[in-house]
């Protein structure tokens, strides 16, 4: 997918639940991949990019006959919450390589919704990505500041340090 979209000129970065995925190693499982394009995806290049691996357009989202799995173009910018300075990195996933947020990036994302919407399943997506992964739990504790869930993020804390003890 991430190889069709590079060979087609378009520069897209995978977002939400898919990298939340990777990062927790299966623990959560997303049904579709958000790419947000930066440059080069006008509706015909998608179109193309995608019919290459066997995709079709349908409405907002790509679907193959063969899958329950879709894939999404969210208008962006890149961001999560307000913090559009977002660095991407580039990880072999599944013998490609993949533009996609970082761990710390994809575990701000799952606090996102946790954040906003109560959404506990996020809170222990974010979690699972902690616990795996080395991510910058400062750039977090500011980021969460910055979005005014300071309290949120000592739940968070809390927590991830339980969990690093069991």
């Amino acid at each position: 997918m991430a190889g069709a979209l590079r060979d087609a000129g378009i520069d897209a970065v995978l977002t939400g639940g898919a990298c939340a995925t990777v990062y927790s190693a299966g623990a959560y499982q997303s049904h579709d991949l958000d790419f947000i394009v930066r440059r080069g995806g006008t509706r015909a290049t998608l179109d193309a990019a995608m019919a290459t691996v066997g995709l079709v357009r349908d409405g907002d989202r790509y679907v193959h006959a063969r899958t329950p799995f879709f894939v999404e173009f969210p208008r962006g910018p890149l961001a999560i919450g307000d913090d559009l300075r977002i660095t991407p990195v580039v990880l072999r996933v599944g013998g490609g390589r993949v533009t996609m947020l970082s761990a710390t990036d994809a575990c701000r994302d799952r606090l996102a919704a946790f954040y906003h919407w109560s959404d506990r399943q996020s809170l222990h997506v974010a979690l699972a990505i902690a616990g795996r992964n080395r991510i910058s739990l400062p750039a977090v504790r500011r980021w969460s500041a910055a979005e005014g869930f300071s309290d949120a993020f000592d739940e968070f804390a809390r927590l991830l340090k339980q969990q690093s003890r069991d």
